[in-house]
């Protein structure tokens, strides 16, 4: 018997409508079709296919690449009452066993499963023998060689059109350029599918990029100012600088947990635990870390390195504020940073067409880092999307302004080039400045012709100058030579037909110091709704950890704001609350609607 997705939208999510193309897409998908879904993350994607595999007979084979993350999501299901299970490498044979006994005997709704087992022969092979309502391919970007989490075992999903042509498929991903879609529709065999466009805008993320200034102290500054115990995510570009932030952040009350691929497997799987099944704490990490994290209450996301392209960083800050309450998305930007990247690119074993998209990518990212227009817009605009200033990123507040750089610009250019481009960019500024200083004299750099030519600008002014100009691909950083600063072919033609070059005018950062009062992350309509939210929040840490699961399975921050501004009195007024389904009602409505009587009567008894 097929289901009714309103009413199982209503009865097992706790939600009363469905949002954008959600109730289209799984339509489509019940009446046996084809469907690409690109849609933001926290959108909603993964109820266009557990909603169809609820209501259809079969399980939903859901194809996933987070095995880390699997138990978790066949938790949160089975909190709805759901029929879920997963099988991976992470499970011991007893597990697996029972999962597949259950998957055999039709007893599931959904199935969770890496690429490499499903294509395991032995598995596609048992799989001809149970009803199969839809495959569902998550995180469908990692098909392709183009995109910026290539899988190579996604390639071959292709053999699903094949082996299952009469079963529905959907691919689904919240990060896909142009070329990243054509190559999923076409490697997953969904020409004749549908595909969905749900948009790349997050509205409740506020974005900042700053100009790098005591990085860790801005850091600090901006946890303890924006974000005060609260889950954050902070990303570093290497294991030292994740494990020198982890002891800094420690040093200064923070409580930080490290992950990278060089620390023991133990310890990254607790340290995962522990930022999932706790509510404040900050996970520093490389890329490593993240992909397909479904905990809806991580308040911010910073970047201490830039990432390697808009897409890294789409994604990585799409996991602040799956929640849809306001969360921040900061990147500090040095010029470090983008001669790492482009070192990285350069140094690699891949081919050169693919150098050339790589350092094109890389391009797009440094636009939106010296950008002097609204910051969404230019991130929308790279995927096709489109948006009016949405004054909600660091440029809408605070609008920067841009000047004629074109004289320091060459000024800084010329001394490169008289200093025979072997010189890093202290000793640059230090030449250009004409500062007194036995290596420049050593080196006779005080006799050329820019040494002190630059004395109207100041040493962070220089910065920036030598930043943008490296942004522009003007200069380069040459690593291997010590990061000595050289001009690029472009840069030598625009130095030699002194072509007008347009600048960021960035105000010095103040220097952190004391911290200001931290400001609220939500909004409550009186003190008294925002101390209820704190003992139901603290409530549901206790339940949470009695029954080993993490808080926002039981409910999300989202319901708990909710049931502390409308205080329900009732169950049957529970089921107004988002997120508050039959079974979770059943299991937790009585203990939250006493602690809001409990308020309640205190309250009245004080007035």
């Amino acid at each position: 018997m097929t289901l009714n997705p309103t009413d199982v939208l209503k009865e097992v999510y706790g939600y009363d409508s469905f949002r954008g193309q959600q109730e289209e897409i799984i339509s489509h998908v019940m009446s046996g079709q084809n469907a690409f879904v690109l849609m933001p993350t926290g959108s909603g994607k993964s109820l266009c296919y557990q909603i169809p595999a609820i209501c259809m007979d079969g399980v939903g084979i859901i194809v996933s690449p987070l095995v880390a993350l699997m138990q978790d999501q066949v938790e949160a299901l089975s909190q709805l009452g759901v029929k879920a299970a997963a099988i991976n490498s992470n499970m011991d044979l007893h597990a697996v066993s029972q999962a597949q006994q259950a998957l055999q005997n039709n007893e599931l709704d959904l199935l969770y499963v890496a690429p490499e087992r499903l294509l395991m022969e032995g598995f596609l092979h048992s799989l001809k023998t149970v009803k199969i309502s839809l495959f569902a391919i998550d995180e469908a970007h990692c098909v392709s060689q183009w995109g910026h989490d290539f899988r190579p075992h996604y390639t071959q999903l292709s053999v699903l059109s094949e082996l299952f042509p009469e079963i529905p498929r959907i691919a689904l991903t919240a990060t896909a350029d142009v070329p990243t879609r054509k190559d999923i529709v076409e490697r997953l065999h969904l020409d004749q599918g549908k595909i969905f466009m749900g948009g790349f805008d997050r509205p409740n993320i506020h974005y900042s990029i700053l100009p790098k200034n005591r990085p860790k102290e801005q850091l600090l500054n901006f946890i303890k100012t924006e974000h005060p115990d609260v889950c954050g995510i902070v990303y570093c570009g290497t294991r030292k600088l994740v494990d020198e932030t982890v002891i800094w952040l420690r040093g200064k009350g923070i409580k930080a947990l490290p992950y990278h691929a060089g620390l023991p497997r133990e310890e990254r799987t607790e340290n995962q635990k522990a930022f999932l099944y706790e509510e404040s704490v900050v996970m520093v990490a490389t890329i490593a870390f993240g992909m397909g994290i479904d905990k809806p209450d991580v308040r911010f996301v910073v970047h201490l390195s830039t990432p390697k392209n808009i897409e890294a960083y789409y994604q990585e800050t799409g996991r602040a504020g799956r929640d849809g309450l306001p969360a921040n998305a900061l990147m500090l930007f040095g010029i470090s940073d983008v001669a790492r990247q482009r070192s990285l690119i350069d140094d690699s074993n891949a081919p050169e067409q693919q150098k050339r998209i790589e350092h094109q990518k890389l391009s797009s990212l440094l636009t939106l880092c010296e950008a002097a227009c609204c910051r969404r817009q230019v991130l929308l605009t790279y995927f096709g999307d489109e948006s009016e200033p949405c004054k909600n990123c660091d440029n809408c507040d605070n609008p920067p302004e841009m000047f004629d750089g074109t004289i320091p610009a060459q000024k800084a250019m010329s001394c490169v080039y008289r200093t025979e481009q072997r010189f890093g960019l202290a000793y640059l500024i230090d030449v250009l400045l004409g500062k007194d200083d036995d290596r420049i004299k050593r080196f006779r750099h005080d006799q050329i012709s820019t040494f002190g030519i630059g004395t109207d600008l100041d040493k962070f002014q220089w910065q920036n100058i030598f930043r943008q100009l490296i942004s522009l691909n003007l200069l380069m950083v040459d690593i291997a030579a010590h990061g000595g600063i050289k001009l690029t072919i472009k840069g030598r033609q625009v130095l030699k037909e002194r072509s007008t070059i347009m600048m960021r005018l960035d105000e010095k950062p103040p220097t952190p110091s004391a911290v200001k009062e931290p400001k609220e992350p939500m909004t409550f309509a009186n003190e008294s709704d925002q101390t209820l939210f704190q003992l139901m929040r603290e409530k549901r840490l206790q339940m949470a950890q009695s029954m080993q699961l993490p808080p926002y399975i039981i409910l999300s921050d989202r319901s708990l704001h909710e049931l502390a501004s409308k205080r329900p009195s009732s169950k049957d007024e529970l089921h107004n609350i988002k997120g508050f389904g039959a079974v979770k009602i059943q299991k937790y409505g009585d203990t939250f609607l006493d602690i809001i009587a409990a308020n309640s009567s205190s309250e009245r008894m004080v007035s």
